[in-house]
């Protein structure tokens, strides 16, 4: 496979797959440690060497294994290589990972090699790029309908699901290139699609406010509800007590709906005839909804008030004493940790604060309490940011024109970007990497150093569109664990979808030679 890791070696040799140091185990021959005058101390039994095991790394579990066949039958043990891989991946701790046919071992040397990939981006060895078209109209929108979560066992799928102004959804398999389904012409135009991968289904709202609930596997419709004007914000919701979606409509009211039947659990006016975004918490357990530049202040509500309205009473909410919000997002690593971008009193300059909310009993139901616990001016050589994300709990990520800069929730500049020659118009972000699009027709990947506190990004690479002649740049990029989707906004008035995916190879031998 031939390319150098961070270590240094050739990844052919042992010592260089991995970016942990080594460590040696001294002394030590076919599970027999020398003694003196040549003596031979008792060998160790499997228990006792499943215990000194535990305190090795991968590389170090690796070259143990060939020692001998009883050293190599502990090396593999399951329960070494899962501590290993919720050690060096905490997201394993929390998704619901299905192995499949894999193990945990292989699940950590796979793993290892598509970071590597990440990282490395050579467009000839790392990843396959194709272009994949099917719509008439321009996408608005895309989603994955995919799990996102990390296997390597080849039952691992990329799926995607887009909206466009030709009227259709459709689906497409990222790895292949090629479509899976698309639905049959719609009343008008459709605008946004939001996806349930753990349900497989698709939910798309056209620009007349017809909301349709589509399988994911075969794009058959499945339900339908009407708004009463369009939609303004559209987000899907995971929660504990039931999947169901949330929905702004133009008019100022938010609605819940129920997932997949899509009935409605609530109806509340949040701002006096005027279009609404929102955002939901990591949890779901907190909905934030604001109108842009206006006096009137952002609210939060506790999600489950929505879901079980009681009649005659509002849900549970507050108002955030701020006003002309522009920009919101959440701390992915918090349950209720919100950072929101906003004019200070005199209306003059930007400032980003940080909430933590919580809910309190009180004689007269549950309240809201909200805590600020950060807030600094942005630059004022800084032109007003249009993109802003989270990431972990102290990082804050913001786009200015052709700019990615990152700042602390206290003020601190920890780095920033301009690799881009024309503005941003997407980003993504996840726990290993940030991914921008830009009008200039290419993708930049960017890898977080975890090793900083907090942690800051290493600019890697581009990826590259058409020809300039076709297309006018990339409009949204989304990725998962395999891949990296970016919609490519054709000069014909057309979108097509350009995906990379990373070649990883299973299992331990193809991962290590």
């Amino acid at each position: 496979m031939g390319g150098v890791w961070p270590s240094g070696r050739k990844r052919g040799e042992m010592g260089g797959v991995w970016p942990e140091g080594p460590k040696r185990v001294e002394g030590v021959a076919g599970g027999r440690r020398l003694g003196g005058a040549g003596e031979m101390e008792p060998k160790l039994g499997f228990h006792e060497l499943l215990h000194v095991f535990s305190f090795l790394e991968a590389r170090d579990l690796l070259c143990a294994a060939q020692v001998d066949k009883v050293w190599n039958e502990v090396s593999g043990t399951k329960e070494l290589w899962r501590q290993l891989c919720l050690r060096r991946w905490s997201s394993c701790k929390t998704s619901q990972m299905t192995l499949g046919t894999q193990t945990w071992k292989e699940y950590y040397l796979c793993r290892s090699e598509l970071e590597f990939r990440m990282e490395c981006g050579r467009p000839e060895k790392d990843f396959i790029c194709k272009a994949i078209a099917g719509h008439t109209g321009e996408i608005d929108e895309l989603a994955y309908i995919s799990t996102k979560e990390c296997r390597f066992d080849g039952q691992e799928k990329s799926m995607v699901c887009t909206v466009s102004s030709d009227s259709t959804v459709r689906a497409w398999d990222v790895q292949e290139g090629t479509e899976i389904w698309s639905s049959p012409l719609q009343p008008a135009a459709l605008v946004n699609v939001v996806t349930f991968p753990r349900l497989q289904l698709a939910i798309t709202v056209d620009e007349q406010g017809l909301i349709k609930v589509w399988g994911a596997e075969n794009g058959w419709e499945q339900a339908s509800f009407r708004l009463p004007t369009f939609s303004s914000a559209f987000q899907a919701c995971d929660h504990p007590e039931g999947p169901f979606l949330l929905v702004a409509c133009a008019e100022g009211f938010l609605y819940a709906l129920t997932v997949p039947q899509l009935q409605l659990r609530s109806r509340t006016r949040v701002f006096p005839s005027s279009p609404t975004s929102l955002l939901c918490s990591p949890d779901c357990q907190w909905v934030f909804a604001s109108t842009q530049n206006s006096d009137l202040g952002p609210k939060v509500f506790h999600t489950r008030s929505l879901l079980c309205l009681v009649e005659d009473e509002p849900p549970v909410s507050t108002t955030l004493p701020i006003w002309l919000t522009s920009r919101a997002c959440w701390a992915p690593d918090e349950t209720a940790r919100l950072m929101v971008t906003h004019r200070n009193d005199n209306g003059m300059q930007l400032v980003i604060t940080t909430y933590e909310l919580r809910t309190k009993q009180s004689r007269e139901g549950v309240d809201v309490v909200v805590q600020q616990m950060a807030s600094f001016l942005l630059p004022n050589s800084m032109i007003p940011p249009h993109l802003m994300k989270g990431h972990g709990s102290q990082v804050i990520l913001l786009v200015s024109g052709s700019e990615l800069a990152l700042f602390t929730i206290h003020g601190v500049q920890l780095a920033a970007f301009q690799d881009h020659q024309r503005p941003i118009t997407s980003m993504w972000v996840d726990q290993s990497r940030v991914i921008t699009a830009s009008f200039d027709l290419s993708l930049r990947v960017y890898v977080w150093n975890k090793e900083t506190k907090p942690p800051v990004l290493k600019s890697c690479y581009h990826l590259l569109g058409g020809s300039h002649r076709w297309a006018s740049g990339f409009t949204h990029v989304e990725g998962d664990s395999m891949s990296i989707v970016g919609v490519e906004a054709r000069n014909i008035g057309t979108s097509i979808l350009r995906s990379y995916c990373f070649k990883v190879q299973r299992g331990s031998d193809d991962c290590i030679n």
